[in-house]
């Protein structure tokens, strides 16, 4: 088993915020009646994709019916059909959907993660949750520290948790700390001979920011096409 698999591992069997265990698992047990005949993941969801990936995705937290259902990050929900059918667009992605972990789908050269990897109540992990989960970001970057070049970052909320933990695991984070914007770019230089990593910002693929375009296919496929030739992928 290889670390990073050794560490998804780990993450789908965490139980450090009492809150999220007892939503994410009664989310599980209730269901949503489109869904009433299928056996829900129910426990956190770790990232996806390969373990040499230049380019990572960050995102917020799974859905309770997406990837808290499917156990795979941006999966089975309408945020997922708008991700995926961008990173396919732009050729990272083998398909334009992800509806389940045995549909065959492989990402090119770029993975998918979340700073919170449990479903939380009403989208909204709190501030503790973010800052417990945090641990297992950082492990995950320092795994994929040898080839990763490149970050998109969905939304305030997963750019608010991913600075501390890129700091943590290795790269130098300006401050004052970089605002949130969409199209977002800061180049972020490697500590003790690390290489650098240029960080990009991205409206999140919510359904409240791409039903009112917000963030159209475009401007998605914009931001993922410019992160994917700063990380020369693929």
């Amino acid at each position: 088993m290889d670390a990073l698999t050794d560490l998804d591992r780990r993450i789908a069997g965490c139980r450090a915020c009492p809150r999220l265990v007892d939503w994410r698992e009664e989310v599980a047990r209730t269901k949503r009646a489109a869904f009433a005949d299928q056996t829900y993941w129910g426990r956190p969801v770790p990232g996806f994709g390969p373990p040499d990936a230049r380019l990572l995705i960050v995102g917020l937290a799974p859905a309770a019916h997406g990837g808290n259902r499917t156990g795979r990050m941006f999966t089975g929900d309408r945020s997922g059909d708008v991700l995926y059918q961008a990173l396919y667009d732009v050729g990272l992605a083998s398909q334009p959907t992800s509806v389940a972990l045995d549909d065959g789908l492989e990402l090119y050269g770029v993975r998918v993660t979340a700073p919170v990897h449990c479903a939380p109540p009403a989208n909204k992990p709190t501030p503790g949750e973010r800052e417990t989960c945090r641990s297992w970001l950082v492990r995950e970057l320092g795994l994929l520290r040898p080839t990763l070049r490149a970050m998109v970052v969905l939304g305030a909320f997963g750019w608010q948790a991913t600075l501390p933990a890129l700091a943590e695991a290795g790269w130098s984070v300006p401050r004052p700390r970089p605002a949130f914007a969409h199209g977002a770019r800061v180049a972020l230089d490697g500590v003790g001979g690390l290489d650098g990593l240029d960080l990009f910002g991205c409206f999140h693929v919510s359904q409240r920011n791409t039903f009112t375009g917000r963030l159209t296919p475009e401007m998605l496929r914009e931001v993922l096409s410019t992160a994917a030739r700063a990380a020369a992928v693929p």
